[in-house]
C-alpha cells in the first residue's frame, strides 16, 4: 500500500499537497512562542504538537494489532517545561513517533491493508476503520493541526 504510506511520508515530512508538513511548520516556530497561549481557551503550539505526537504513537499501536485505547500520554499532554531545550525534545518526539509510524506501516503486507482494526466501529475514536482509513486519519489530524500551528505562528509575530 505504497499510497497511503507515501502520504504519511509527505504529510510528516515531505511534499505535502496542502502547504509545509508538519516538520517545517514545527521547525519554523520560535521556542519563545511554543509554550504561549496566544489566543484565549486555545492549546499553545506545544501542547499541539504533543497532541501530534501522542495520537501518532496511538496509531502505530493499532496498526500493531492492540485494540483502540486513549493515547499513553493523552490525548492533550501539557509541556511540563516551558524552555526552548524542552520544545527541541517536543519536535524531537514527534518525528520519532512519525519515524516508528513509516516504520511499521512499511512492514504491513499490501494484502492487509483493507482488513480493519481490532475494534468496532466508533466515529469519535476513530476505531472500527480499515488500516487505511486509520492512517488516512492520521494524515488528515497532522495536516488540520499543522495549518493551526501555522496560524498560531503567525499570530506570534
Amino acid at each position: 500500500m505504497f499510497n497511503i504510506i507515501n502520504e504519511i511520508k509527505k504529510a510528516f515530512n515531505g511534499d505535502a499537497w496542502h502547504g509545509n508538513h508538519v516538520m517545517q511548520t514545527l521547525n519554523n516556530v520560535k521556542p519563545e512562542n511554543a509554550f504561549k497561549h496566544l489566543i484565549p481557551g486555545a492549546h499553545s503550539i506545544a501542547e499541539i504538537a504533543m497532541h501530534l505526537t501522542s495520537w501518532t504513537e496511538e496509531i502505530s499501536s493499532r496498526l500493531s494489532g492492540n485494540s483502540a485505547a486513549e493515547p499513553a500520554m493523552g490525548d492533550w499532554p501539557s509541556p511540563v517545561e516551558k524552555t526552548p531545550q524542552a520544545w527541541e525534545k517536543i519536535i524531537f518526539d514527534f518525528k520519532i513517533a512519525n519515524e516508528e509510524l513509516i516504520r511499521i506501516s512499511e512492514s504491513i503486507k499490501d494484502s492487509d491493508w483493507n482488513n480493519d482494526t481490532t475494534d468496532e466501529r466508533n466515529r469519535v475514536l476513530g476505531t472500527g476503520v480499515s488500516k487505511t482509513e486509520l492512517l488516512n486519519g492520521l494524515v488528515q489530524h497532522h495536516a488540520y493541526h499543522s495549518g493551526q500551528i501555522a496560524l498560531l505562528s503567525k499570530f506570534s509575530l
